[in-house]
């Protein structure tokens, strides 16, 4: 049963050893994170899952690791051979840094349908015990002339559905995001909120932090019962 869940963004700018002098920047959205995952320790949980966009799917155990060497400095979590994505990397690194473990990590395909999203979900918070769901899932990159995917008049919309209905704890809205209008905008969060939305729970939703600094969404939220 799924009792607790905290959506947190991915940037590697995140780590402050790769944000370097621009690290002030994200310290509100860093403790977001950090009080998000509060809720999922606070839920009292019997297992944590990550689950995090990829460009392949793949299952890890807890012992799992990942390194942010690509992205310029040879941060790691955990030991051993780096085989976390990006996404899941940076959830292990949130997960280390309040002081809590997860059981597993789940990466779901960027592209991945709706129907094997929410598949997953169920499969996840249908497992033993109470299960808490920490999902790592970026905004749109088309919000400004400066994103990285360039302005699109399309993105802000979409955005804002997406930040509605986690503060509504609307796990529908989630599922009824459109997969190929999120590619087009760069969303690379969506498969991974589609896997939450499948977990289901009737849970409360919160947003704790919304904002796009270097013109890609980034958003904290936490749901709770």
């Amino acid at each position: 049963m799924l009792v607790a869940a905290a959506v947190c963004p991915h940037p590697p700018l995140l780590v402050p050893e790769l944000a370097g002098a621009a690290s002030p920047e994200l310290d509100d959205l860093r403790a977001a994170c950090s009080a998000a995952l509060g809720a999922l320790r606070d839920s009292r949980p019997d297992r944590i899952v990550v689950v995090g966009g990829a460009d392949q799917a793949g299952d890890h155990g807890a012992d799992a690791s990942g390194s942010l060497a690509p992205w310029g400095a040879d941060v790691r979590t955990g030991e051993g051979e780096p085989v976390l994505p990006l996404s899941l990397t940076i959830g292990r690194w949130l997960l280390d840094r309040a002081g809590m473990a997860a059981s597993a990590f789940h990466a779901v395909p960027f592209d991945a349908p709706a129907a094997e999203c929410a598949a997953l979900g169920a499969r996840l918070a249908g497992g033993p015990g109470r299960v808490a769901m920490l999902v790592m899932a970026d905004g749109s990159a088309r919000l400004t002339e400066k994103s990285p995917g360039y302005l699109d008049t399309r993105a802000e919309p979409y955005e804002a559905a997406i930040v509605g209905a986690l503060a509504r704890g609307a796990a529908t809205e989630l599922a009824a995001l459109d997969p190929e209008e999120a590619a087009g905008l760069q969303v690379a969060g969506r498969a991974a909120l589609q896997v939450l939305a499948g977990a289901g729970g009737a849970l409360n939703g919160e947003v704790l932090h919304h904002a796009a600094p270097y013109g890609v969404g980034y958003f904290v939220a936490r749901w709770t019962g």
